[in-house]
């Protein structure tokens, strides 16, 4: 499973350091969300300012669809590399605002609205990364490696988890709950706004590509063909994308915030097992791209589907309250491992179904329209089901109604998909 030249390494590196960045940012998000939600929110009861600062965590999804379009086309027009720079800068736009909001006490209101622009603008280029790196990582790639190289966006979202929850360790272990209240929960965002630069001189010097070769496309042709050649194409995309959304989001995300709150598990231990949960998503993912490259994208999607829409409900079913801490980390690292099985392939699978031209585009569209929907709120809904209709299982059973449309699309996409390129 290895990468064989060094100058691919580096390519992989380059392209997958945004989304590093890109969950980095999301999940100190979800960890810190509690005192987020008190330093920026009215006092209020601490569930309902907990709530508050989830649904804001899921106003970046809005923007998702906004940043698909503009910055997919912008990738399909000028080249993966300049729309991957372009997107590194405006995450450090967005943690920047984050790291300089003024507390509710000070500004009222207008801490809330400086939350959400930034939680907008993170949205915006989270929409569009996803589509240019997939794409990119497709077309550097061998094409025996396409699925171990597209593999390593998800690798690094379990690098950008264990940062966060190394982060949220230290944090917690050296300051006391008044000091993160007051300031703390401010410094896991300037520590990743201060690899903005590294990613950012990544991508501007490593990262060499072009337009398609011919005649320049314009917007309204590339939409035009997407939305009539490749319709169906998008709605597969987004089905498979579900999952690829609910999965990360519910079992991965929101879980340390999950364990304390259903199963009486410590800050400390949920951050513990978190940071060895992502283990086995890092490696898990890497092995299901290698997989996906030996036996196909969609029967490794299928089959990592269907284990996800049985495995989570029987772990979760059997886990009883306030679990020991090598319980808690079989249970994270279960649950992570198995949705690295279908992450992992999801980019070469979604890659797969549109041609060069108008893959950023195609991927960035499809992916982000199931993200919407059923991502960035999936905490904030998940909170409310487990603590307000005391539904212990909601993430687990969330991510099996999801697998259903997966599964289908996976099976109808083995028949639409595009040939890889030599």
């Amino acid at each position: 499973m290895q990468i064989s030249r060094s100058p691919h390494r580096h390519l992989i590196l380059a392209a997958s350091i945004g989304n590093l960045l890109e969950w980095y940012d999301f999940t100190i998000y979800a960890l810190f969300a509690r005192y987020i939600g008190k330093a920026v929110f009215p006092v209020s009861d601490g569930f309902s300012q907990l709530t508050q600062s989830l649904l804001v965590f899921g106003l970046g999804t809005v923007a998702r669809p906004l940043g698909a379009v503009i910055m997919g086309l912008y990738a399909d027009l000028h080249g993966r590399r300049k729309a991957l720079s372009l997107t590194c800068i405006l995450m450090g736009a967005g943690a920047a605002l984050i790291v300089v909001d003024p507390p509710y006490a000070y500004m009222g209101r207008l801490s809330i609205f400086v939350l959400c622009c930034a939680r907008l603008l993170q949205g915006i280029c989270a929409g569009g990364e996803i589509g240019s790196a997939a794409a990119f990582l497709n077309e550097q790639s061998p094409v025996h490696q396409r699925g171990l190289s597209g593999s390593y966006l998800q690798a690094t979202m379990g690098f950008s988890n264990m940062m966060g929850a190394g982060v949220a360790t230290v944090l917690t272990g050296f300051l006391s709950d008044t000091q993160l209240y007051a300031w703390g929960w401010r410094l896991p965002f300037a520590i990743g706004l201060a690899i903005i630069p590294v990613g950012i001189y990544l991508r501007r010097s490593v990262l060499t590509d072009a337009p398609p070769a011919g005649a320049a496309p314009r917007r309204k042709e590339i939409l035009r063909e997407l939305f009539t050649k490749y319709r169906r194409n998008i709605v597969l995309a987004a089905c498979i994308s579900i999952l690829w959304a609910s999965a990360p989001y519910s079992l991965i995300i929101y879980l340390p915030l999950y364990m304390q709150n259903s199963f009486g598990v410590s800050a400390h231990a949920s951050y513990v097992a978190f940071m060895s949960g992502n283990v086995a998503l890092v490696a898990g993912s890497l092995v299901a791209g290698w997989l996906a490259d030996r036996i196909g994208p969609w029967r490794m999607l299928c089959c990592s589907a269907l284990a996800l829409a049985i495995m989570p409900l029987l772990i979760t079913a059997a886990l009883p309250h306030g679990p020991g801490l090598a319980a808690t980390i079989a249970v994270e690292t279960g649950l992570c491992g198995f949705v690295a099985l279908y992450v992992g392939a999801a980019p070469l699978g979604i890659a797969s179904l549109f041609p060069r031209h108008v893959r950023a585009s195609g991927i960035a569209i499809g992916y982000n329209a199931a993200m919407t929907v059923f991502g960035g709120f999936a905490p904030a809904f998940l909170s409310m089901m487990a603590v307000r209709a005391h539904m212990a299982l909601a993430p687990a059973l969330y991510v099996t109604l999801t697998s259903i449309p997966a599964i289908v699309a996976t099976i109808l996409a083995a028949r639409r998909f595009v040939q890889p390129e030599a």
